[in-house]
């Protein structure tokens, strides 16, 4: 017998967009546009994986959840699982890979699902949560989340509600498998819905395709989350802008991108591949990427943290089998990626709308 988790989210995230809109009209638009996006994301003449995908999610097992613990590193699910769940989940969740955010952990104890993701996204947290001040109580959109890891961290933060927007088809079903467990707690827990799992949701859809308004009473958000999207954009005023739109004024921005040592006129535009990516477009420096951001309407711009990364934080496992950094860098220099630029170096900077 198939589980209704999917089915349920979608319930839970037209309740709480439907609820929003008694306060925030422009709410409206984006229930109008709602049913479209979830349709396309099942679509499998766009996604052609999307009906394996939803079979994984619909036959994990009911669990007796005992705990979720959203402020862990490794987000945990405590749960005693048989030999048998243990299998039935590890095969699940490996259809879904790969994993690229995370950890995550199904069970406790020495039979527990423990999914060792490609990034460390609890040490990005890390770095970033001592510079937030409250998410208690806010509402909160996460731009480019991925599996969900940040946004469920945001709501063990105190986040009122959290939505997670992201095209990726996989990441969408990653997800709702971990979905599946936390709200399977909620649901024995919290009667009134407002548990963890029924303020976290996901959008399966990009930052430029959301509604907004212009009317400054009208926005949807208190803090904007944007980790790990700039660089791959190829109009990044046209992406600061649509991260600001959503925004109430007051709003805090959480930007986290790619950049490069040098002064405010400081940009690389790699020629072709960046680490063996073929979709970056600009790495600016912190001072280039300052300027960047009030020239787009932001103020109280401040960098709170700069980072090279390691290929401890980000690396090939079990659950993410391809190439990572390592293979992504100079073999004789690690300090350049392989086509001879400055190796991942990232900043994150918060900005006042």
């Amino acid at each position: 017998m198939t589980n209704k988790t999917i089915e349920t989210a979608e319930r839970e995230l037209y309740l709480a967009l439907i609820q929003r809109a008694q306060y925030r009209p422009i709410a409206n638009e984006w229930l109008a546009k709602l049913p479209q996006w979830l349709s396309d994301i099942k679509d499998k003449r766009r996604n052609a994986h999307a009906p394996a995908y939803l079979s994984s999610v619909e036959n994990l097992p009911q669990l007796d959840i005992k705990n979720v613990d959203l402020n862990s590193d490794i987000l945990t699910i405590d749960a005693e699982l048989t030999d048998g769940q243990n299998k039935q989940i590890t095969a699940l969740m490996k259809q879904l890979m790969p994993w690229r955010k995370g950890p995550f952990q199904i069970g406790t104890g020495d039979n527990k699902v423990f999914i060792d993701t490609e990034w460390h996204s609890d040490w990005k947290w890390n770095r970033v949560a001592p510079h937030l001040g409250t998410l208690e109580g806010r509402y909160v959109l996460d731009v480019g989340g991925g599996s969900g890891y940040h946004g469920w961290r945001m709501a063990g933060a105190g986040a009122k509600q959290v939505i997670v927007i992201d095209p990726s088809c996989l990441f969408y079903h990653q997800f709702m498998s971990i979905r599946h467990f936390v709200s399977g707690f909620d649901a024995d827990t919290d009667d009134d819905k407002t548990g963890v799992g029924y303020r976290t949701h996901y959008i399966p859809v990009g930052l430029e395709e959301l509604p907004y308004s212009t009317d400054q009473g009208n926005q949807l958000f208190d803090t904007v989350f944007c980790m790990g999207v700039l660089y791959h954009r190829q109009s990044p005023f046209e992406h600061l802008h649509q991260l600001r739109n959503q925004l109430i004024k007051g709003g805090q921005l959480v930007l986290e991108t790619l950049v490069v040592e040098g002064d405010k006129n400081t940009v690389l535009v790699p020629h072709d591949r960046y680490a063996k990516m073929n979709n970056v477009y600009f790495l600016p420096s912190v001072a280039a990427l300052t300027g960047w951001l009030e020239k787009v309407g932001f103020s109280e711009v401040k960098c709170v943290d700069v980072d090279i990364t390691s290929i401890e934080e980000q690396r090939a496992t079990e659950w993410m089998t391809y190439q990572s950094l390592k293979d992504f860098l100079d073999p004789n220099d690690p300090a350049k990626t392989i086509e001879g630029y400055p190796a991942p170096m990232r900043a994150t900077l918060i900005a006042t709308k």
